[in-house]
């Protein structure tokens, strides 16, 4: 299954983010040249997650973004569901407009218990869990990146 650049990059800012210390924020521009991403498109996206309540800014000295407490027992799932819409894994792989066991497309009763799987796992993953395992070096957030470590702009 492959998420939308949106989704994406939403996953890899909250990851980022909570993997930063407790009481960090970052600013976006920090955050966009880590993940490798377009600092505007990336905006669009946090402000979004603020809106949702998945994330936090904070303006003026020392302001940035940083993770809601509330966004590190979201899934996968839950983050795709809010960029791409809650209709987003629904409907059929191959994009027929009818497509069900009934009037099945070719790969339909294949894929069926595959997506199954997938969407269990993706409900499971946390943005707390991955970013636990981004700070103890197991994983990266962005490809061929060292651990985050950026300018860190405590608030007071």
């Amino acid at each position: 299954m492959i998420l939308s650049r949106t989704s994406e990059y939403a996953l890899q800012a909250l990851i980022y983010l909570a993997a930063q210390p407790n009481g960090t924020s970052v600013l976006n521009r920090d955050v966009a040249r880590y993940l490798g991403v377009p600092a505007p498109y990336l905006a669009k996206i946090l402000k979004d997650l603020v809106k949702h309540g998945l994330a936090v800014s904070h303006k003026g000295r020392g302001g940035g973004y940083a993770i809601h407490p509330a966004a590190l027992g979201a899934s996968i799932r839950t983050i795709v569901e809010l960029t791409e819409g809650r209709d987003v894994f629904e409907g059929c792989l191959l994009g027929l407009k009818v497509c069900s066991d009934a009037t099945a497309c070719p790969v339909h009763h294949t894929w069926s218990p595959l997506k199954t799987g997938v969407l269990a796992l993706l409900g499971k993953q946390t943005i707390g869990s991955m970013a636990e395992a981004v700070r103890a070096g197991r994983y990266r957030v962005a490809a061929n990146r060292a651990p985050p470590t950026p300018k860190r702009r405590h608030r007071p």
